[in-house]
């Protein structure tokens, strides 16, 4: 299964915006683009023209493929399966990234990032319906509970993730019973929703694929 092994912080100075892809690193003095640190590449300043329309569709879309961790050819796959869906295909599209097993954990809190959520779930570490499930792309249905393992209940970094569900909680198409470890997914989120991808214009992303 390939997935990327270069430094995140590249990536996000890349698009110039945090995709939040190291957790607490990211709200940080130590981010790279609360610093104003440059573009990677060689002399980045000759590439400070105006973009064309496929260079500005392109960065949407690697925009929010780099944010919920995808490589190419899955997260083409996921907007084929979006665009054969009834409705809008840019908020179908959120639908099945949000639906990911990786996304939902994060969402719960139980990861500071989706990388780090992707990975305790390849290591068996999430329960769906009390089965475990180890597929980080699995879909996960309204009315799924998702329950962390008795074996990784007492991790120090699930624990250190926990702290953040203090601070801002839970996105709202989810609930939390912290006590138990407990997470259930209760409707699939719409599109005005996901308040931390408002930015993204998923209509460019759309456009670029239907070139």
């Amino acid at each position: 299964m390939a997935r990327y092994i270069g430094p995140r912080c590249r990536l996000c100075r890349a698009e110039g915006k945090r995709l939040f892809l190291k957790g607490d690193k990211c709200k940080s003095d130590k981010c790279p683009v609360n610093r104003k640190r440059m573009a990677p590449g060689k002399d980045p300043k000759t590439r400070q023209k105006k973009q064309s329309e496929y260079a500005v569709q392109l960065r949407e879309k690697q925009k929010l493929k780099r944010s919920y961790g995808l490589m190419e050819k899955q997260f083409k796959l996921t907007f084929e399966k979006a665009m054969r869906m009834p409705g809008k295909t840019g908020e179908n599209l959120f639908a099945l990234l949000e639906r990911r097993l990786d996304s939902v954990v994060y969402r719960l809190r139980f990861a500071t990032s989706r990388s780090q959520a992707r990975q305790i779930v390849l290591h068996g570490h999430i329960l769906v319906n009390g089965k475990r499930v180890d597929v980080p792309s699995y879909q996960v249905k309204t009315g799924d509970t998702i329950t962390v393992h008795q074996s990784y209940k007492t991790n120090k970094v699930l624990l250190s993730a926990l702290a953040e569900y203090e601070k801002s909680g839970v996105m709202p198409w989810v609930s939390l019973d912290v006590d138990k470890l407990e997470g259930k997914f209760n409707v699939v989120p719409q599109r005005q929703d996901i308040v931390d991808m408002a930015d993204i214009r998923e209509q460019l992303v759309v456009e670029l694929y239907s070139k």
